[in-house]
């Protein structure tokens, strides 16, 4: 079955239609604050998801595969982690069509970034990496074109926001009585070892000095409840020091609120006249 678009009834004309890769915490997030005129036409999940993904999903054809949606997408969403950017990444760029990735830590594996940049200028498809859960993004690119000297980041969560990650091997979560310290090393090792944890970290590598140059310390702190952020940079620009202290979505402590309505964002832009 093909999805037909929907008319938007502000304007008459026909909506934009979306595919989005993967459907849980972050996807159901993003598919409630849909823009107008946009329309979630296809969902990509694995052959073998549960069921509570899919009763959500009656009215929107699913597919395993990329290459088993007949219709043309005006936009594809990543909202399934690092797996879903390997996984489908290169399918969709091959088919030019536009993909939006919010798991910006795959491309801290370099034969995949090669591969999917490959992808992307084969096919005409581009690869739009979401700024996530941080803000300042645009600010630090644009620095880096001036020249940068030094990029750092750091990262403070909450223990369960690191259940079930690298963290359990390196501190005890359960045990932790103050904010510590337990990773300090670059962007690429924090993204390829906290795949759900540290897409940040990759994203501020890559609009900076690069992830082997960026340092990152990720800290644990049972006393607080938001997800804070700090960026420092120093180059030829001047200058910065920038703190956010985001929450959690409610149904995933490992995804910020921030990343999910940077997806919606993304949306919104494939739809302005103007963009800002």
């Amino acid at each position: 079955m093909t999805a037909q678009r929907n008319q938007n009834p502000q304007s008459g004309a026909a909506s934009r239609s979306i595919m989005m890769i993967g459907y849980g915490a972050m996807g159901r997030e993003v598919h409630r604050l849909l823009p107008a005129g946009l329309s979630l036409d296809w969902v990509v999940l694995p052959a073998h998801s549960d069921l509570s993904e899919r009763q959500h999903l009656r009215d929107i054809n699913t597919v395993s595969r990329v290459d088993q949606c007949a219709g043309r997408p005006d936009l594809v969403l990543e909202c399934a982690g690092q797996a879903g950017v390997r996984e489908h990444g290169v399918a969709v760029l091959e088919r030019g069509l536009d993909l939006a990735v919010v798991s910006v830590g795959a491309l801290a594996d370099e034969a995949l970034h090669k591969r999917l940049e490959e992808a992307a200028r084969k096919g005409g498809g581009r690869l739009i990496l979401l700024s996530g859960a941080i803000a300042g993004i645009d600010g630090l690119a644009a620095a880096r074109e001036g020249g940068l000297d030094e990029v750092t980041y750091e990262s403070r969560k909450a223990p369960r926001s690191w259940k079930g990650s690298h963290a359990e091997n390196l501190i005890n979560l359960d045990t932790v009585s103050s904010a510590t310290v337990f990773f300090e090393g670059t962007a690429a090792e924090a993204a390829r070892l906290f795949p759900a944890n540290a897409n940040v970290a990759a994203t501020v590598g890559l609009a900076g000095v690069g992830l082997e140059a960026t340092t990152v310390k990720l800290t644990v702190d049972p006393h607080t409840a938001t997800n804070t952020h700090r960026i420092h940079a120093r180059g030829r620009f001047g200058e910065f020091h920038i703190e956010l202290n985001g929450r959690p979505l409610e149904n995933n402590p490992k995804t910020s609120t921030l990343a999910a309505l940077s997806v919606v964002r993304a949306c919104r832009q494939a739809l302005a006249p103007i963009v800002i």
